[in-house]
């Protein structure tokens, strides 16, 4: 079988390396560089499921990614040859509130069982962990297992490990179009000619939708604008949620402060008042970051979804055309799964998961 990706982000970068894995021939397509958009402007943070207004299928995607991995780290650092950067430092979930510390506590009840070590701490214990935090916040559900990886580097490994494994990738190289007529396509065009395929598979992030509508499928992927800074920075030594944000530390002595969430379409720039309110929400967590040096600033455009949840499944009316897209805020988490369950989906025709909660036509 011979499959045509649209998308060097991560999500088309695992796809294709577990379809090579599965022994399909692989095309990736990448218009730029590989995790040039999105997946290379995230924060890379790789954590359990914790909120109630997540559905208990999407959790279980959550749960089912996050428990790869482990193992999937070290078989593509292996096999790339590219350390992704994955560190253990732990998440804590602020509360400046007794209202919201209560909600916490209710949570770390709900979710014991499922996330590792997650606690409740405060006073001394909270500031041994993380001595900077203001002190305006009370508590914090601690899960000392989360961790994080270099988001980029994570794409750019896929990608190489799909390439060592026979994948051929693309850079620079545009969907154009489509192959054939009907309900099966024969494959893509190109701005390098056309690649003929058994199927295709568009994981273009937010422009997903732009190519699903050439195959006359309505599959809304809106890009929803993310701002970050990156401190010069070693105050933070977990990753820190707070109401407004959160701060990531990072190797080389930075700290990720982020994202905003704008409706702002195709415009990948950051704004004055985003920053702004990214620089209130960092100090706000720990103050010693309000003196510190902004090193970089970026934007990125995320793929949403009118529900929010992922979409992963075949394009409506078409047999061989396939969608993985939408992952919001989720995509560096989801890409193991994403990968393994597209895999399934297009050389077996079923899946371990039930996708009907993800499928692209609860849009039409």
């Amino acid at each position: 079988m011979r499959v045509v990706i649209a998308g060097g982000g991560v999500i088309g970068c695992s796809i294709a390396y577990h379809l090579r894995k599965a022994g399909a021939e692989v095309v990736l397509l990448e218009r730029g560089e590989i995790g040039g958009e999105a997946s290379g402007a995230a924060a890379g943070m790789l954590i359990a499921p914790f909120e109630d207004a997540e559905s208990k299928d999407f959790r279980s995607l959550q749960n089912a990614s996050l428990a790869m991995y482990p193992a999937l780290i070290d078989e593509v650092e292996a096999r790339s040859g590219i350390d992704v950067e994955h560190r253990v430092c732990g998440i804590l979930r602020t509360a400046r509130t007794e209202a919201h510390a209560k909600a916490l506590r209710g949570l770390i009840k709900k979710r014991a069982g499922a996330i590792s070590g997650l606690e409740w701490v405060e006073g001394e214990t909270l500031r041994r962990l993380e001595p900077g935090l203001s002190p305006a916040i009370l508590g914090a559900a601690y899960a000392p297992e989360d961790s994080n990886v270099n988001p980029g580097l994570l794409t750019q490994g896929f990608a190489a490990a799909a390439e060592r494994l026979g994948a051929e990738v693309r850079r620079g190289v545009t969907l154009t179009g489509f192959l054939g007529r009907g309900p099966r396509l024969q494959g893509a065009r190109t701005s390098a000619g056309d690649a003929g395929a058994d199927a295709v598979v568009l994981a273009a992030g937010p422009w997903t939708e732009l190519l699903a509508r050439r195959v006359n499928a309505e599959v809304p992927t809106p890009p929803m604008r993310g701002q970050m800074i990156a401190y010069r920075s070693t105050s933070v030594h977990h990753a820190v949620w707070g109401e407004d944000g959160y701060l990531v530390p990072k190797p080389r002595g930075f700290t990720f402060a982020g994202a905003t969430v704008e409706d702002a379409g195709f415009r990948k720039h950051t704004t004055e008042r985003g920053l702004a309110g990214l620089r209130r929400a960092a100090a706000g967590m720990v103050p010693a970051l309000r003196y510190a040096e902004a090193a970089s600033t970026w934007a990125g455009l995320r793929p949403g979804s009118p529900d929010g949840l992922p979409v992963l499944g075949r394009v409506p009316g078409r047999e061989n055309v396939y969608i993985a897209a939408g992952h919001f805020r989720n995509g560096i988490l989801l890409a193991p799964v994403t990968g393994r369950l597209m895999t399934q989906l297009i050389c077996e025709g079923r899946t371990e998961i039930d996708l009907r909660p993800f499928r692209p036509e609860r849009f039409a």
